[in-house]
Protein backbone atom coordinates (compact mmCIF):
# COMPACT_ATOMS: atom_id res chain seq x y z
CA UNK A 1 0.00 0.00 0.00
CA UNK A 2 3.17 2.29 0.58
CA UNK A 3 3.22 2.69 -3.23
CA UNK A 4 -0.27 4.39 -3.29
CA UNK A 5 0.27 6.35 -0.74
CA UNK A 6 3.46 7.53 -2.44
CA UNK A 7 1.66 8.18 -5.39
CA UNK A 8 -1.18 10.27 -3.70
CA UNK A 9 0.82 12.31 -2.02
CA UNK A 10 2.37 13.70 -5.26
CA UNK A 11 -0.96 14.48 -6.77
CA UNK A 12 -1.55 16.34 -3.07
CA UNK A 13 1.48 18.42 -4.38
CA UNK A 14 0.44 18.92 -7.36
CA UNK A 15 -3.35 19.92 -6.95
CA UNK A 16 -1.58 22.17 -4.33
CA UNK A 17 0.70 23.28 -7.61
CA UNK A 18 4.19 22.77 -5.22
CA UNK A 19 5.94 21.59 -8.45
CA UNK A 20 5.86 20.02 -11.99
CA UNK A 21 4.81 16.33 -13.15
CA UNK A 22 8.15 15.71 -13.92
CA UNK A 23 9.79 17.16 -11.10
CA UNK A 24 7.92 15.88 -8.01
CA UNK A 25 7.98 12.23 -9.37
CA UNK A 26 11.94 12.43 -9.66
CA UNK A 27 11.43 13.27 -5.50
CA UNK A 28 10.24 9.89 -5.21
CA UNK A 29 12.22 6.75 -4.31
CA UNK A 30 14.25 5.39 -7.18
CA UNK A 31 12.97 1.62 -6.45
CA UNK A 32 9.52 2.30 -7.44
CA UNK A 33 10.13 5.54 -9.66
CA UNK A 34 8.92 4.04 -12.28
CA UNK A 35 6.39 2.35 -11.38
CA UNK A 36 5.20 5.24 -9.54
CA UNK A 37 5.50 7.76 -12.40
CA UNK A 38 3.47 5.45 -14.99
CA UNK A 39 0.63 5.35 -12.25
CA UNK A 40 0.80 9.23 -11.35
CA UNK A 41 0.60 9.96 -15.16
CA UNK A 42 -2.55 7.45 -15.73
CA UNK A 43 -4.37 8.77 -13.54
CA UNK A 44 -4.04 12.25 -14.14
CA UNK A 45 -5.21 11.44 -17.96
CA UNK A 46 -8.28 9.65 -16.32
CA UNK A 47 -8.95 12.09 -13.57
CA UNK A 48 -11.84 13.51 -14.95
CA UNK A 49 -13.52 10.21 -15.70
CA UNK A 50 -12.54 9.03 -12.30
CA UNK A 51 -13.79 11.42 -10.31
CA UNK A 52 -17.09 11.56 -11.78
CA UNK A 53 -17.26 7.72 -11.45
CA UNK A 54 -16.36 8.10 -7.79
CA UNK A 55 -18.74 10.99 -7.51
CA UNK A 56 -21.79 8.60 -9.03
CA UNK A 57 -21.13 5.75 -6.73
CA UNK A 58 -21.20 7.78 -3.37
CA UNK A 59 -17.92 5.85 -2.73
CA UNK A 60 -16.68 8.41 -0.39
CA UNK A 61 -19.52 9.35 1.10
CA UNK A 62 -20.42 5.58 2.46
CA UNK A 63 -16.53 4.51 3.45
CA UNK A 64 -16.14 7.42 5.89
CA UNK A 65 -12.45 5.85 6.07
CA UNK A 66 -11.93 6.69 2.66
CA UNK A 67 -10.38 10.49 3.30
CA UNK A 68 -7.93 11.06 1.31
CA UNK A 69 -9.55 11.93 -2.21
CA UNK A 70 -5.96 11.34 -4.15
CA UNK A 71 -5.54 7.89 -2.70
CA UNK A 72 -9.27 6.66 -3.73
CA UNK A 73 -7.86 8.15 -7.42
CA UNK A 74 -5.12 5.59 -7.77
CA UNK A 75 -6.97 3.12 -6.23
CA UNK A 76 -10.14 3.28 -8.53
CA UNK A 77 -7.82 3.71 -10.99
CA UNK A 78 -6.01 0.08 -10.73
CA UNK A 79 -9.46 -1.53 -10.04
CA UNK A 80 -11.21 -0.03 -13.46
CA UNK A 81 -8.00 0.81 -15.89
CA UNK A 82 -5.55 -1.81 -14.44
CA UNK A 83 -4.77 -5.57 -13.62
CA UNK A 84 -6.54 -4.27 -10.29
CA UNK A 85 -4.80 -2.78 -6.73
CA UNK A 86 -1.62 -4.03 -6.53
CA UNK A 87 -1.77 -4.44 -2.44
CA UNK A 88 -2.10 -6.71 0.67
CA UNK A 89 -5.88 -6.75 2.10
CA UNK A 90 -6.32 -4.16 4.27
CA UNK A 91 -9.20 -1.98 5.49
CA UNK A 92 -8.95 0.66 2.44
CA UNK A 93 -8.83 -1.81 0.06
CA UNK A 94 -11.45 -3.48 1.39
CA UNK A 95 -13.60 -0.69 1.25
CA UNK A 96 -12.84 0.07 -2.15
CA UNK A 97 -13.55 -3.13 -3.35
CA UNK A 98 -16.97 -3.39 -1.27
CA UNK A 99 -18.16 -0.97 -4.27
CA UNK A 100 -16.14 -2.68 -7.05
CA UNK A 101 -19.74 -3.54 -8.67
CA UNK A 102 -20.94 -0.19 -8.95
CA UNK A 103 -17.47 1.45 -9.71
CA UNK A 104 -17.93 -0.60 -13.27
CA UNK A 105 -21.51 -0.16 -13.22
CA UNK A 106 -20.79 3.62 -13.36
CA UNK A 107 -17.31 3.23 -15.22
CA UNK A 108 -19.91 1.94 -18.24
CA UNK A 109 -22.67 4.39 -18.05
CA UNK A 110 -20.11 7.05 -18.60
CA UNK A 111 -18.04 5.54 -21.68
CA UNK A 112 -21.86 5.10 -23.33
CA UNK A 113 -22.70 8.78 -22.00
CA UNK A 114 -19.34 9.92 -23.91
CA UNK A 115 -19.73 7.77 -26.76
CA UNK A 116 -16.64 5.85 -26.26
CA UNK A 117 -15.89 2.60 -28.26
CA UNK A 118 -12.98 2.03 -26.34
CA UNK A 119 -11.15 3.50 -22.62
CA UNK A 120 -8.44 5.26 -24.35
CA UNK A 121 -10.75 7.65 -26.24
CA UNK A 122 -11.66 8.89 -22.13
CA UNK A 123 -7.98 9.91 -21.66
CA UNK A 124 -6.63 13.26 -21.57
CA UNK A 125 -4.19 13.61 -24.49
CA UNK A 126 -4.23 17.44 -25.62
CA UNK A 127 -2.24 20.76 -24.62
CA UNK A 128 -4.76 23.87 -24.12
CA UNK A 129 -2.53 26.03 -22.32
CA UNK A 130 -2.48 29.69 -23.83
CA UNK A 131 -5.26 28.38 -26.16
CA UNK A 132 -3.60 26.16 -28.02
CA UNK A 133 -4.92 22.55 -28.61
CA UNK A 134 -1.42 20.73 -29.63
CA UNK A 135 -1.31 17.05 -30.22
CA UNK A 136 1.75 15.76 -29.00
CA UNK A 137 2.19 13.19 -31.68
CA UNK A 138 2.38 15.87 -34.48
CA UNK A 139 6.28 16.39 -32.75
CA UNK A 140 8.70 14.25 -34.86
CA UNK A 141 11.65 12.34 -32.51
CA UNK A 142 14.54 14.50 -33.02
CA UNK A 143 17.83 12.35 -33.18
CA UNK A 144 20.91 14.38 -33.09
CA UNK A 145 23.72 12.67 -34.21
CA UNK A 146 27.02 13.39 -31.48
CA UNK A 147 29.71 14.13 -34.38
CA UNK A 148 32.33 13.83 -31.35
CA UNK A 149 31.96 10.06 -31.75
CA UNK A 150 30.89 9.50 -35.59
CA UNK A 151 29.99 10.87 -38.33
CA UNK A 152 26.39 12.09 -40.05
CA UNK A 153 27.00 9.89 -42.87
CA UNK A 154 28.02 6.60 -40.81
CA UNK A 155 25.21 7.52 -38.48
CA UNK A 156 22.80 7.16 -41.43
CA UNK A 157 24.82 4.43 -42.81
CA UNK A 158 23.67 2.86 -39.75
CA UNK A 159 20.40 3.40 -39.76
CA UNK A 160 19.67 1.97 -42.97
CA UNK A 161 21.17 -1.11 -42.13
CA UNK A 162 19.09 -1.49 -38.93
CA UNK A 163 15.68 -1.16 -40.96
CA UNK A 164 15.18 2.60 -41.63
CA UNK A 165 14.35 4.59 -44.86
CA UNK A 166 16.46 7.62 -45.60
CA UNK A 167 13.47 10.13 -47.25
CA UNK A 168 14.05 12.99 -48.63
CA UNK A 169 11.37 15.24 -46.26
CA UNK A 170 9.53 14.48 -43.08
CA UNK A 171 5.93 13.89 -43.40
CA UNK A 172 3.71 13.97 -40.14
CA UNK A 173 1.27 11.98 -38.68
CA UNK A 174 2.98 8.84 -39.93
CA UNK A 175 3.59 7.48 -36.24
CA UNK A 176 4.64 4.31 -36.89
CA UNK A 177 6.66 4.62 -39.88
CA UNK A 178 10.34 3.43 -40.28
CA UNK A 179 11.24 6.78 -42.19
CA UNK A 180 13.37 9.38 -41.22
CA UNK A 181 14.89 12.38 -42.78
CA UNK A 182 17.73 14.79 -42.26
CA UNK A 183 16.25 18.14 -40.71
CA UNK A 184 16.32 21.51 -43.03
CA UNK A 185 17.98 24.28 -40.56
CA UNK A 186 20.32 22.01 -37.89
CA UNK A 187 22.85 19.99 -39.43
CA UNK A 188 23.58 16.99 -37.98
CA UNK A 189 19.89 16.86 -36.86
CA UNK A 190 17.40 13.67 -38.02
CA UNK A 191 13.92 13.65 -37.45
CA UNK A 192 12.02 10.41 -37.07
CA UNK A 193 8.42 9.54 -36.65
CA UNK A 194 6.61 10.48 -33.14
CA UNK A 195 6.28 7.20 -31.69
CA UNK A 196 10.17 5.96 -32.46
CA UNK A 197 11.68 3.98 -29.75
CA UNK A 198 15.48 4.95 -29.19
CA UNK A 199 15.60 3.23 -25.25
CA UNK A 200 16.82 -0.44 -26.13
CA UNK A 201 19.02 1.37 -29.45
CA UNK A 202 22.80 0.72 -28.54
CA UNK A 203 23.95 3.83 -30.60
CA UNK A 204 21.82 5.65 -28.22
CA UNK A 205 22.98 4.06 -25.19
CA UNK A 206 26.56 4.66 -25.93
CA UNK A 207 26.09 8.55 -26.58
CA UNK A 208 26.41 7.81 -30.15
CA UNK A 209 22.85 9.64 -31.00
CA UNK A 210 21.51 11.72 -28.69
CA UNK A 211 17.42 12.73 -28.10
CA UNK A 212 17.22 16.57 -28.48
CA UNK A 213 13.78 18.81 -29.66
CA UNK A 214 15.27 20.80 -32.83
CA UNK A 215 14.40 24.00 -31.15
CA UNK A 216 16.79 23.34 -28.19
CA UNK A 217 19.45 22.37 -30.90
CA UNK A 218 19.42 26.59 -31.82
CA UNK A 219 21.01 28.25 -29.57
CA UNK A 220 24.30 26.06 -29.74
CA UNK A 221 23.80 26.61 -33.75
CA UNK A 222 23.56 30.18 -33.14
CA UNK A 223 26.65 30.51 -31.25
CA UNK A 224 28.61 28.59 -33.27
CA UNK A 225 31.48 28.79 -31.61
CA UNK A 226 34.62 28.01 -33.76
CA UNK A 227 36.57 24.87 -33.30
CA UNK A 228 39.60 26.54 -32.40
CA UNK A 229 42.29 26.20 -29.56
CA UNK A 230 41.83 29.37 -27.97
CA UNK A 231 37.83 28.97 -27.93
CA UNK A 232 36.73 29.31 -24.48
CA UNK A 233 32.70 28.70 -23.98
CA UNK A 234 30.47 28.77 -21.32
CA UNK A 235 27.37 26.91 -20.83
CA UNK A 236 26.01 29.36 -18.01
CA UNK A 237 22.78 26.65 -17.25
CA UNK A 238 24.35 23.41 -17.88
CA UNK A 239 22.35 19.81 -17.42
CA UNK A 240 21.32 17.43 -18.99
CA UNK A 241 24.10 18.35 -21.41
CA UNK A 242 22.31 18.55 -24.35
CA UNK A 243 23.12 21.87 -25.70
CA UNK A 244 26.70 21.44 -23.65
CA UNK A 245 27.09 18.38 -25.66
CA UNK A 246 26.77 19.94 -28.97
CA UNK A 247 28.70 22.88 -27.73
CA UNK A 248 31.67 20.50 -27.44
CA UNK A 249 30.71 18.58 -30.79
CA UNK A 250 30.33 22.05 -32.71
CA UNK A 251 34.12 22.68 -31.66
CA UNK A 252 35.36 19.78 -32.03
CA UNK A 253 36.55 19.10 -28.99
CA UNK A 254 38.68 21.83 -29.11
CA UNK A 255 39.23 24.92 -26.85
CA UNK A 256 37.15 24.78 -23.66
CA UNK A 257 33.61 23.99 -23.09
CA UNK A 258 32.39 24.75 -19.04
CA UNK A 259 28.60 24.21 -18.43
CA UNK A 260 27.80 25.82 -15.22
CA UNK A 261 24.33 23.52 -12.99
CA UNK A 262 23.88 25.17 -10.32
CA UNK A 263 22.35 21.49 -8.55
CA UNK A 264 24.25 19.04 -7.37
CA UNK A 265 22.25 16.61 -8.82
CA UNK A 266 22.41 17.97 -12.07
CA UNK A 267 25.67 18.64 -11.94
CA UNK A 268 25.99 14.77 -11.31
CA UNK A 269 24.04 14.30 -14.47
CA UNK A 270 25.51 16.48 -16.76
CA UNK A 271 28.92 14.87 -15.93
CA UNK A 272 27.56 11.30 -16.97
CA UNK A 273 26.32 12.64 -20.17
CA UNK A 274 29.65 14.40 -21.07
CA UNK A 275 31.45 11.42 -19.95
CA UNK A 276 29.08 9.48 -22.14
CA UNK A 277 29.20 11.40 -25.36
CA UNK A 278 33.24 11.94 -25.49
CA UNK A 279 33.08 15.63 -24.87
CA UNK A 280 36.63 15.67 -23.91
CA UNK A 281 37.00 19.51 -24.01
CA UNK A 282 33.91 20.09 -21.86
CA UNK A 283 33.98 20.40 -17.68
CA UNK A 284 31.65 20.56 -15.70
CA UNK A 285 31.26 23.35 -12.71
CA UNK A 286 29.61 23.07 -10.03
CA UNK A 287 29.21 26.87 -9.29
CA UNK A 288 26.78 29.56 -9.78
CA UNK A 289 27.39 31.18 -12.76
CA UNK A 290 26.38 34.54 -11.31
CA UNK A 291 28.87 34.53 -8.73
CA UNK A 292 31.84 34.02 -10.86
CA UNK A 293 33.69 36.96 -10.94
CA UNK A 294 34.40 38.45 -15.02
CA UNK A 295 37.64 39.58 -14.40
CA UNK A 296 39.27 36.06 -12.50
CA UNK A 297 41.80 34.81 -14.74
CA UNK A 298 40.11 31.13 -14.89
CA UNK A 299 37.08 33.15 -16.56
CA UNK A 300 38.61 36.36 -18.14
CA UNK A 301 39.14 34.53 -21.43
CA UNK A 302 35.52 33.53 -22.55
CA UNK A 303 34.94 34.15 -25.67
CA UNK A 304 31.03 32.35 -26.15
CA UNK A 305 28.59 32.36 -23.22
CA UNK A 306 25.32 30.55 -23.53
CA UNK A 307 21.97 31.45 -21.58
CA UNK A 308 19.15 29.31 -20.88
CA UNK A 309 18.24 29.92 -17.77
CA UNK A 310 15.22 29.24 -15.98
CA UNK A 311 11.59 30.31 -17.44
CA UNK A 312 8.18 29.30 -17.13
CA UNK A 313 8.47 26.65 -19.74
CA UNK A 314 4.95 27.45 -21.37
CA UNK A 315 6.90 26.43 -24.90
CA UNK A 316 7.04 22.80 -23.86
CA UNK A 317 4.45 20.99 -25.55
CA UNK A 318 5.68 17.50 -25.08
CA UNK A 319 5.91 17.63 -21.01
CA UNK A 320 2.92 16.62 -18.83
CA UNK A 321 1.66 19.75 -17.16
CA UNK A 322 -1.06 19.94 -19.36
CA UNK A 323 -2.92 17.19 -17.74
CA UNK A 324 -2.97 19.60 -14.70
CA UNK A 325 -6.04 21.78 -14.32
CA UNK A 326 -5.08 25.23 -14.20
CA UNK A 327 -6.97 27.99 -16.07
CA UNK A 328 -8.51 30.33 -12.70
CA UNK A 329 -7.82 34.45 -12.79
CA UNK A 330 -5.82 33.62 -9.35
CA UNK A 331 -3.65 31.56 -12.10
CA UNK A 332 -3.43 34.12 -14.11
CA UNK A 333 -2.32 36.53 -11.54
CA UNK A 334 0.29 34.07 -10.20
CA UNK A 335 1.54 33.64 -13.77
CA UNK A 336 2.07 37.29 -14.23
CA UNK A 337 4.18 37.46 -11.28
CA UNK A 338 6.22 34.49 -12.00
CA UNK A 339 7.01 35.94 -15.12
CA UNK A 340 8.00 39.15 -13.65
CA UNK A 341 10.16 37.76 -11.50
CA UNK A 342 11.49 35.38 -14.42
CA UNK A 343 12.22 38.63 -16.62
CA UNK A 344 13.67 40.14 -14.14
CA UNK A 345 16.34 36.96 -13.09
CA UNK A 346 17.02 36.63 -17.11
CA UNK A 347 18.40 39.84 -17.40
CA UNK A 348 20.10 39.89 -14.81
CA UNK A 349 22.11 36.44 -15.99
CA UNK A 350 22.83 38.56 -19.25
CA UNK A 351 23.91 42.18 -17.65
CA UNK A 352 26.61 39.73 -16.03
CA UNK A 353 27.44 37.72 -19.64
CA UNK A 354 28.26 41.04 -20.94
CA UNK A 355 30.84 41.95 -17.97
CA UNK A 356 33.13 39.25 -19.76
CA UNK A 357 35.83 41.40 -21.07
CA UNK A 358 36.80 39.49 -23.87
CA UNK A 359 33.25 37.81 -24.59
CA UNK A 360 32.23 38.58 -28.28
CA UNK A 361 28.62 36.14 -28.70
CA UNK A 362 26.57 35.91 -25.82
CA UNK A 363 23.17 33.32 -26.85
CA UNK A 364 20.10 34.28 -24.65
CA UNK A 365 17.26 31.59 -24.98
CA UNK A 366 13.82 30.07 -23.40
CA UNK A 367 11.27 27.41 -23.88
CA UNK A 368 8.44 29.68 -23.61
CA UNK A 369 5.85 31.64 -25.59
CA UNK A 370 5.85 34.43 -23.56
CA UNK A 371 6.90 38.06 -24.52
CA UNK A 372 7.51 39.19 -20.93
CA UNK A 373 10.59 36.50 -20.86
CA UNK A 374 11.57 37.35 -24.70
CA UNK A 375 11.45 40.20 -26.56
CA UNK A 376 11.29 42.14 -23.75
CA UNK A 377 13.92 40.63 -21.93
CA UNK A 378 16.13 41.19 -24.73
CA UNK A 379 14.61 44.73 -25.08
CA UNK A 380 15.65 45.68 -21.98
CA UNK A 381 18.83 44.01 -21.90
CA UNK A 382 20.20 46.47 -24.81
CA UNK A 383 19.51 49.15 -23.18
CA UNK A 384 21.31 48.13 -19.85
CA UNK A 385 24.58 49.91 -18.84
CA UNK A 386 26.21 46.66 -19.70
CA UNK A 387 25.64 46.34 -23.07
CA UNK A 388 26.32 50.79 -23.81
CA UNK A 389 29.57 50.16 -22.00
CA UNK A 390 30.79 46.97 -23.94
CA UNK A 391 28.55 47.90 -27.21
CA UNK A 392 27.10 45.10 -27.50
CA UNK A 393 23.99 44.82 -30.09
CA UNK A 394 21.84 41.84 -31.47
CA UNK A 395 23.31 39.75 -34.76
CA UNK A 396 22.19 40.50 -37.55
CA UNK A 397 19.45 37.74 -39.10
CA UNK A 398 22.01 36.38 -41.36
CA UNK A 399 23.97 35.65 -38.37
CA UNK A 400 21.34 34.23 -36.50
CA UNK A 401 19.63 31.34 -38.41
CA UNK A 402 18.33 33.29 -41.13
CA UNK A 403 16.42 30.30 -42.90
CA UNK A 404 13.97 30.31 -39.73
CA UNK A 405 11.00 32.16 -41.29
CA UNK A 406 9.43 32.59 -37.70
CA UNK A 407 11.22 35.77 -35.75
CA UNK A 408 10.42 37.83 -32.88
CA UNK A 409 7.29 39.68 -32.52
CA UNK A 410 8.07 43.24 -33.68
CA UNK A 411 5.27 45.17 -31.74
CA UNK A 412 7.03 43.99 -28.53
CA UNK A 413 10.38 45.13 -29.84
CA UNK A 414 12.07 48.44 -30.47
CA UNK A 415 12.66 48.07 -34.10
CA UNK A 416 11.68 45.65 -37.11
CA UNK A 417 15.08 44.99 -37.47
CA UNK A 418 15.46 43.95 -33.86
CA UNK A 419 12.39 41.56 -34.20
CA UNK A 420 14.01 40.09 -37.09
CA UNK A 421 16.85 39.11 -35.32
CA UNK A 422 15.34 36.83 -33.02
CA UNK A 423 13.85 33.89 -33.09
CA UNK A 424 10.88 32.41 -32.03
CA UNK A 425 9.21 28.32 -32.79
CA UNK A 426 5.16 28.21 -32.00
CA UNK A 427 4.38 24.88 -30.93
CA UNK A 428 2.15 23.33 -33.18
CA UNK A 429 2.92 25.46 -36.27
CA UNK A 430 6.74 24.75 -36.15
CA UNK A 431 6.81 21.47 -35.20
CA UNK A 432 8.92 22.04 -32.22
CA UNK A 433 8.08 22.99 -28.63
CA UNK A 434 7.96 26.66 -28.20
CA UNK A 435 11.45 28.36 -27.88
CA UNK A 436 12.80 31.67 -28.17
CA UNK A 437 16.61 32.65 -29.23
CA UNK A 438 18.20 36.02 -29.06
CA UNK A 439 22.23 36.51 -30.18
CA UNK A 440 23.98 39.68 -28.96
CA UNK A 441 27.46 40.48 -30.50
CA UNK A 442 30.29 42.15 -29.01
CA UNK A 443 31.38 45.52 -31.72
CA UNK A 444 33.84 44.02 -33.65
CA UNK A 445 37.37 45.64 -31.64
CA UNK A 446 35.75 46.20 -28.09
CA UNK A 447 36.85 44.16 -25.45
CA UNK A 448 40.22 42.79 -24.29
CA UNK A 449 42.13 40.58 -26.72
CA UNK A 450 44.92 37.91 -25.71
CA UNK A 451 47.90 38.19 -27.25
CA UNK A 452 48.05 34.83 -27.82
CA UNK A 453 44.45 35.09 -29.55
CA UNK A 454 45.74 38.04 -31.57
CA UNK A 455 48.91 36.17 -32.56
CA UNK A 456 46.81 33.42 -33.96
CA UNK A 457 44.23 35.67 -35.74
CA UNK A 458 47.09 37.97 -37.38
CA UNK A 459 48.44 35.00 -38.63
CA UNK A 460 46.30 33.39 -39.82
CA UNK A 461 45.17 36.96 -41.66
CA UNK A 462 48.08 37.32 -43.48
CA UNK A 463 50.63 34.50 -43.27
CA UNK A 464 52.72 35.61 -46.28
CA UNK A 465 53.11 38.91 -44.12
CA UNK A 466 54.03 36.73 -41.34
CA UNK A 467 56.72 35.09 -43.21
CA UNK A 468 58.29 38.34 -44.42
CA UNK A 469 58.41 39.09 -40.93
CA UNK A 470 60.02 36.34 -39.85
CA UNK A 471 62.74 36.84 -42.79
CA UNK A 472 63.39 40.56 -41.20
CA UNK A 473 64.57 39.45 -38.50
CA UNK A 474 67.04 36.96 -40.14
CA UNK A 475 68.55 39.82 -41.73
CA UNK A 476 68.98 41.66 -38.66
CA UNK A 477 70.79 39.22 -36.84
CA UNK A 478 74.54 40.08 -36.25
CA UNK A 479 76.58 38.11 -37.98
Amino acid sequence: MNFYFDASKILDRLDAKQGSIKGLIATLPEKNRKRSAALIIETLKYKPVLLEVIASSGLMKQERKLTSQSLVLVLVHDLLLARGIQSGDGPIKQAILRHKTRLHGEFQKLKIKRGAASTSELAQTADERSGLITSTAAIPRYVRVNTAMWTTPQAIEYLTSHGFTLTDSYTSGASDSKDFAKDAHIQDLLLFAPQTSFADEPAYQTGKLILQDKASCFPAAVLAPPASDYAVVIDATAAPGNKTSHLSALMKNKGKASGFPLDARRFKTLKTMLDKAQCTNAVPVHRDFLTVDPNDGQYSSVTHILLDPSCSGSGIVNRLDYLIESGTKEDEDVTADRLSKLAAFQLKMIKHAMKFPQVKKIVYSTCSIHATENEHVVRDALLSEEAQANQFSLAPRNEALGSWSRRGLESEMASKEDAESVIRCSPGEDFTNGFFVSCFIRKEGCGVETSKRKAEDDGNANPLKKKAKKKKAKKSLPS
